[in-house]
């Protein structure tokens, strides 16, 4: 087949690929819209049969649902007021005596911070809790097996959070990459030498390797918006191979962990804390990186091991890292790690949109309206 004959037909399937996909995706949405209605028309209203069925609560409503954070958008909010009396903490940061005293006797709990959900608030909150969601993706402060074995459903938030966190990965590798932290350092300390050609010189996102550990809806929402840059491709390391049509979409590739370290120019950490993923990224792991690779983490700060990571940068082991995400959290204004000219921290701030937050905050309503009527969960941690 002639060269052009050859390129003209990819174009062509490529372009059907993403029309497909476009319609996937809008039949998709409409789906959870659909799902949305039939959380609400299936839930108990004010004065139907159902709701006598029901505890009556002072308000006249079914549930009562402790939402744990005085700052859940209101969207959400008044999605469980339409069918629920709302108890909702008031401390910030959250004062564990006073979570443990209002979550007594509640039905639902919309978890909309980070403090730990374990035996002890379910102790607390008694046997008549059947609903409860987070307002998150990650969910390693939750005692899950706890949950489970008290046959609570579960729910979290995290196909939402994609988008904004997607950007921010996107602005972290440019940042770390380019030098954007040590940039600003010499304007604040009036060092200013661009005179010198060779001043500041980056790394280039064009015709890069980029390498994810951990490859779902995050890790694949970045490999879209990093498709705008004319990278090379896509590895990846995770359990197991995604489809098909997903690594021909990102000219991906699934390989093992020592080859994504060795062949990667930059390497994003979109995977959750566990048992196997914790302390991962620790010295031997640098030692096998690139000297020029950029490491990024949007994941989970226990991932990787921090003391490792900076004695990897101060030594030029690897270039450079941008991090939204740290251990401990909140880092402390002192940690060694923010001396560092080649390290892009920032405090957690992934999902910090105002649009995502209400998103997260919509979902976890219905997620703890749907538990409360014995439905499935919009978005199910189990």
């Amino acid at each position: 087949m002639p060269l052009e004959s050859s390129v003209c037909c990819n174009t062509r399937l490529r372009s059907q690929h993403f029309k497909m996909r476009s319609i996937a995706q809008s039949v998709l949405a409409l789906l959870v819209a659909l799902l949305i209605a039939d959380s609400n028309a299936s839930l108990p209203r004010r004065g139907s049969s159902n709701q006598s069925q029901n505890r009556t609560m002072s308000a006249g409503k079914a549930f009562k649902v402790l939402v744990t954070h005085p700052e859940v958008p209101q969207e959400g909010i008044d999605l469980l007021k339409e069918n629920c009396e709302i108890i909702q903490v008031q401390s910030v940061p959250t004062n564990r005596a006073e979570l443990l005293e209002k979550i007594r006797g509640v039905d639902g709990v919309l978890w909309g911070g980070h403090e730990p959900l374990n035996a002890e608030a379910l102790d607390a909150a008694g046997p008549q809790l059947k609903s409860i969601s987070t307002m998150s993706a990650g969910i390693d402060y939750v005692d899950v097996p706890e949950v489970k074995r008290r046959k609570i459903p579960l729910g979290h938030t995290p196909t939402v959070l994609n988008t904004a966190v997607a950007d921010l990965a996107v602005g972290l590798l440019i940042a770390a990459s380019r030098r954007f932290h040590e940039g600003r350092k010499t304007i604040d300390n009036d060092k200013w030498e661009n005179y010198h050609l060779n001043w500041l010189l980056g790394q280039d996102i064009r015709d890069a390797t980029v390498g994810f550990y951990g490859f779902g809806g995050i890790g694949q929402a970045i490999a879209k918006r990093l498709g705008g840059f004319d990278i090379d491709k896509v590895l990846y390391t995770t359990r197991r191979r995604v489809h098909k049509e997903i690594e021909e979409e990102f000219n991906a590739k699934k390989v093992d962990f020592d080859t994504l370290l060795a062949e990667s120019d930059f390497i994003v950490i979109a995977s959750p804390l566990t048992k196997d993923t914790q302390g991962v990224f620790n010295a031997t792991a640098f030692n096998k990186m690139k000297q020029t690779a950029v490491l990024i983490n949007i994941a989970r700060g226990k991932i990787v091991n921090q003391d490792d990571l900076y004695e990897a940068l101060k030594s030029k082991r690897i270039f450079s890292a941008g991090l939204d995400v740290t251990d401990p959290e909140p880092l402390s204004p002192k940690d060694k790690l923010l001396t560092l000219d080649n390290a892009v921290v920032l405090p957690h701030i992934g999902s910090a949109t105002k649009r995502t937050r209400a998103d997260m905050s919509t979902i976890a309503a219905h997620n703890v309206l749907r538990g409360l009527a014995g439905e499935p969960m919009l978005s199910p941690a189990y």
